[in-house]
């Protein structure tokens, strides 16, 4: 296809995968989290699925997302159950703190908003080790997670605020936030965790 097309034309539909793929991954991520509960183990198989595309340019993103989805369950079904009630607990705290009009709330407040920070920087990180070796334990997902989420306070702050911009950025478009959300962030951590951004 390329071959027919001028130079410019390609290089304008490579431009255009950056965002048919990872909405594409965000889609099958989406259907895959309407279970609740099974939202990480989504995160991690769009995860693998855009590090197939990153490293081996395969665009099968939406079915690959799918493919992988019953390993990262296997493996991490707990982890996401336990994950999915701290965030119902986390918010409900702060609904309960806005509220609340007493001047305590605000420092309370700070507290769940920087906790709700730090567990979405770890998720995301999280979807991205897992899937960047699909072989590793779930031990060595969070550890690589911690070390690519927190060991740089410059990429937890870019995780964040990819995560953030995704979802404002991408409200113009329908479903925007649900497919490209995720995936972008994902995307980004991948890039972080890639070892040759290490190799001179």
């Amino acid at each position: 296809m390329q071959a027919i097309l001028p130079s410019g034309g390609a290089a304008l539909l490579r431009r255009l995968e950056f965002i048919a793929f990872p909405a594409a991954a965000g889609a099958a991520g989406s259907v895959l989290s309407l279970g609740v509960v099974t939202w990480l183990p989504a995160l991690a198989a769009m995860g693998h699925a855009l590090q197939l595309w990153r490293r081996d340019g395969d665009g099968r993103v939406f079915a690959n997302t799918f493919a992988e989805f019953p390993r990262y369950w296997r493996a991490l079904w707990r982890h996401g159950l336990l994950s999915t009630a701290a965030a119902v607990v986390l918010l409900a705290n702060i609904a309960y703190l806005l509220g609340r009009s007493e001047p305590w709330t605000f420092v309370l407040l700070a507290a769940q908003a920087g906790i709700g920070a730090a567990f979405v920087i770890h998720h995301v990180a999280l979807a991205a080790e897992a899937g960047r070796t699909v072989g590793g334990s779930v031990r060595t997902w969070s550890a690589g997670a911690l070390a690519l989420g927190f060991g740089s306070p410059a990429r937890g702050t870019a995780l964040l605020g990819a995560v953030v911009s995704a979802v404002l950025l991408s409200l113009v478009v329908p479903l925007g936030p649900l497919l490209l959300g995720p995936s972008v962030p994902v995307l980004l951590a991948l890039s972080f965790a890639d070892p040759r951004r290490h190799t001179s």
